[in-house]
């Protein structure tokens, strides 16, 4: 099957099973494990943070930042489709009692900061206490400018806001433009990343920040039953993908653009390249269409999420030659 559903489909490679497998493991929740030790010290260097926490997965990294930024009955400002607001079940409100305030991301994926200072609650106990403002990087394929961090971050200096980053696909930010991914995490009291999307991990995430932030982390990770004894298992796969699968996402954007032009020959089907930044491809046809022309793939071996517009992502289980295969399936079906 050709799985083009999400980049958290891939799987590991043998290299990476065989490292998994070999890996030395201790006990985690007694900071024993020493392959999660690793993978910590390493994600927090790579990032350039004090300190860092693995967590089984980036739901459970992002909410345990929010926690550790945000008191009960505190507000985070937060984009109207972000995955921290929109694809989390509303952790930080169920289990954190932290009020979200979403608005509407802008054309590029920022939020328009004067609309956010405009959302910043005065000091008045009539309303919560806007604490944290939360990005995404990349949003929907798309990277955030390197301009937009730094007003962002002088933005929640002057505002005395605390400024988290989603950034399960900051790696694919950072080679689309081509600089360390250090240079966007500098702008970011702490940021999450994840392992098992486009770098080939089977599961987890880590969280960068202060330690005194890392510790607070650790104490709602232990809540929320994220504490974990042989990790070193999991964190292994992670650490050899940080380690050798970060350059070769370059591969996925270039996939990504290759399938988009071959798509676009397609009468019927509408291919929106202004969105195409990274390893996602955006593709439209006539409403109604979607779940048919889903179907049609289906039988064709060909795996996507239907709906009337199309997110194609490309990944490292993603080769040259399916990208014909899919061309050519796309191209097979009637759109008329």
């Amino acid at each position: 099957m050709i799985d083009l559903r999400s980049d958290t489909v891939t799987k590991p490679c043998a290299t990476m099973r065989k490292v998994m497998f070999e890996a030395e493991v201790g006990d985690d929740v007694t900071g024993d494990d020493p392959t999660i030790n690793e993978l910590e010290r390493y994600t927090a260097e790579l990032l350039g943070f004090e300190a860092a926490m693995f967590a089984p997965s980036g739901v459970q990294a992002n909410l345990v930042a929010l926690l550790s930024h945000c008191q009960r009955g505190d507000e985070y400002i937060v984009g109207q489709t972000a995955h921290t607001y929109l694809f989390e079940g509303g952790g930080a409100a169920v289990l954190g009692s932290i009020v979200p305030q979403p608005l509407d991301q802008e054309v590029d994926g920022t939020l328009d900061l004067n609309k956010v200072k405009s959302l910043i609650k005065p000091d008045d106990y009539h309303f919560a206490q806007t604490r944290l403002l939360c990005l995404e990087n990349t949003t929907w394929g798309k990277v955030l400018p390197m301009q937009y961090l730094v007003d962002a971050r002088a933005f929640c200096n002057e505002n005395k806001l605390k400024l988290h980053l989603d950034g399960a696909r900051i790696f694919n930010a950072s080679v689309a433009m081509n600089i360390e991914p250090r240079e966007i995490a500098k702008h970011f009291d702490s940021v999450s990343c994840c392992l098992s999307k486009g770098l080939g991990a089977p599961v987890g995430s880590v969280l960068v920040g202060s330690k005194a932030l890392i510790k607070d982390a650790r104490r709602w990770r232990k809540m929320l039953g994220g504490g974990m004894r042989q990790a070193g298992i999991v964190a292994a796969g992670g650490l050899y993908a940080l380690k050798n699968n970060v350059e070769r996402l370059a591969d996925d954007h270039a996939n990504a653009r290759t399938l988009a032009n071959k798509l676009s020959d397609i009468e019927g089907l509408n291919v929106d390249f202004d969105r195409l930044q990274t390893n996602m491809v955006f593709a439209t046809v006539k409403p109604g269409q979607g779940p048919k022309l889903a179907a049609f793939l289906k039988e064709r071996d060909i795996i996507v999420y239907p709906g009337d517009e199309f997110r194609l992502v490309t990944h490292l289980d993603i080769s040259t030659d399916d990208l014909e295969s899919v061309a050519k399936a796309f191209g097979e079906f009637d759109y008329s």
